[in-house]
């Protein structure tokens, strides 16, 4: 399975301090260089540079089509990693891009990449018995409360999830 991130699902999965459902549920998930350089360049979140140099399952892959990239960046308006992020999951045909920001995610519908992003993530290990119901809760009142957008009705589809599906069950 390939799987391809942007850079907010993985900054949002480690202020929650569960980057570790990507290994769980993926094995291996490739970020294109401009998402690897957005993750280890700010000098202060060292620790977090930190953890993304040494994750063993995040792998570094650079985009082939450069046109492509200009293309996303400059006609449509997309920043680097998620410019990259979609140039690199339409060329490797990914499985599945993991991309949170609204307009990266009609970009990639348009293109028809199957996509979730951390609240997709969230509710898998919920679904999976990874997450408890305080948990998943618990996480996307901490996502709301940081500077990760969870709109208003994100949160109800999150709440509705979780008092009509019972863990294990579809």
């Amino acid at each position: 399975m390939i799987v391809i991130a942007d850079t907010t699902p993985i900054i949002s999965l480690m202020k929650l301090q569960r980057l570790d459902l990507l290994e769980k549920f993926f094995s291996t998930v490739i970020v294109p260089n401009a998402v690897f350089e957005e993750l280890i360049s700010n000098s202060n979140y060292l620790t977090e540079a930190q953890i993304v140099v040494e994750c063993p399952f995040l792998k570094r892959l650079e985009v082939s089509d450069r046109q492509s990239i200009k293309i996303l960046r400059e006609i449509v308006g997309l920043d680097a990693g998620e410019s990259e992020a979609i140039a690199l999951a339409e060329e490797n045909h990914a499985n599945l891009l993991i991309i949170d920001e609204r307009k990266g995610r009609r970009v990639a519908k348009q293109m028809e990449l199957k996509i979730t992003g951390t609240i997709g993530i969230l509710l898998q290990a919920y679904d999976c018995k990874i997450l408890s119901q305080e948990e998943i809760l618990s996480c996307s009142e901490r996502l709301r409360n940081s500077r990760i957008r969870i709109s208003d009705s994100l949160f109800e589809l999150i709440l509705d999830h979780v008092k009509t599906h019972m863990p294990g069950k579809t």
